[in-house]
């Protein structure tokens, strides 16, 4: 006789979301895991013909979601109790606050929904940590190349590795979003349960590549992969759209790089209070190099300036200054980016009200 289904939804039906999707649903298996979507523009399409997927790691193949819902809100009223919660979406904070946003999904405590976020960035945990104080949270980082070409299509390109590590307080030891160590221990353990279910699950579907790490190592990644996504991202919308690729080229911007990198490698041991260990987290000059051959790739904050979007300043700059500063440290260099186009930004919002209200 079967076990209950898991119920898994999907905040975010973009191509990383749809193609973890993918992988979760197995509605067959001995305990069914059931995966439904949450979208918004490919809405009309996913819920009439499902996804399909073009990957290099699995072939191609069709994914039918157990439900396909327009909006978080009809998603709360579906009368589904949401076993997970996975956040896919882009972290705007400066947009939307995506821990209120999620409440008609979550059932709260310890026994309630699990909350999954993966998105880019540092300190995207803190909101749903004040939200749902006792709620499991799964902190993830992915490295995917996938694209959806169009609606309801979607293009793997390589790798697959998702890393994903419990949050209670981002430290393991008590502060002030967790000041009790008994609540740490029963977040940690309930979290962990999740964790290894989760990457049985992955490992079932032939993601041999989802890991289970520590809280603070899974900090760690977080901080170490900005040292692409907090140097190269702004600095290539600020050099008027340059590829990673040419940056790490021209001895300029390559010194520039450099040093945003090495404030990050020098910053986050301090808020961590672990080091960066050289045989897993790549130096600033390996990362250097490696760029030198990504000839084609556009970092995704140049990709949102150009299409006039919200850009990830706050998560990709704005939390890690403001993390620091909490510990009587700056980095200057990040700074120094995350105000020039905080104010770029700003800039442009204001000139397109001024057009718009010329125009009436």
């Amino acid at each position: 006789m079967a076990s209950a289904p898991v119920h898994i939804l999907i905040v975010g039906a973009g191509a990383v979301g749809c193609f973890y999707a993918s992988k979760l649903h197995q509605p067959d298996s001995s305990t069914p895991v059931l995966v439904s979507l949450v979208c918004r523009s490919n809405y009309s399409t996913i819920a009439s013909s499902g996804v399909s997927l073009e990957t290099h790691s699995f072939g191609n193949y069709h994914f039918a979601p157990h439900k396909v819902f327009p909006s978080i809100a009809s998603a709360g009223e579906a009368g589904i109790k949401w076993d997970f919660v996975v956040v896919t979406t882009k972290a705007l904070p400066d947009v939307t606050n995506d821990a209120h946003d999620i409440r008609p999904l979550v059932t709260r405590g310890l026994d309630g929904s699990c909350i999954v976020l993966i998105q880019n960035g540092v300190g995207i945990e803190e909101v749903h940590r004040e939200e749902f104080a006792e709620n499991p949270v799964v902190s993830a980082v992915t490295v995917i190349s996938a694209e959806q070409i169009r609606h309801g299509v979607i293009k793997q390109n390589r790798w697959t590795r998702i890393t994903m590590g419990a949050y209670t307080n981002g430290q393991s030891k008590p502060n002030q979003l967790v000041s009790s160590e008994h609540l740490i221990s029963q977040l940690t353990q309930n979290t962990d349960h999740h964790i290894a279910n989760l990457v049985a699950w992955f490992t079932a579907t032939g993601i041999k590549d989802a890991e289970h790490v520590s809280e603070i190592s899974l900090q760690q990644t977080r901080w170490h992969k900005l040292c692409i996504n907090a140097s190269m991202n702004p600095s290539s919308v600020l050099s008027g759209g340059t590829t990673n690729s040419r940056m790490s080229l021209d001895p300029e911007l390559r010194t520039h790089l450099k040093a945003c990198m090495d404030e990050i490698f020098t910053t986050a041991p301090q808020i961590l209070g672990i080091p960066f260990d050289e045989k897993k987290h790549a130096s600033p000059d390996r990362i250097l190099k490696s760029t030198e051959r990504n000839t084609t790739g556009k970092p995704s904050m140049l990709l949102d300036w150009s299409a006039e979007r919200p850009m990830e300043l706050e998560v990709i700059l704005g939390n890690p200054i403001r993390i620091a500063r909490r510990q009587g440290l700056e980095m200057h260099r990040l700074q120094t980016l995350y105000a020039l186009l905080k104010m770029a930004q700003l800039r442009r919002k204001e000139d397109r009200a001024e057009a718009q209200k010329a125009k009436l």
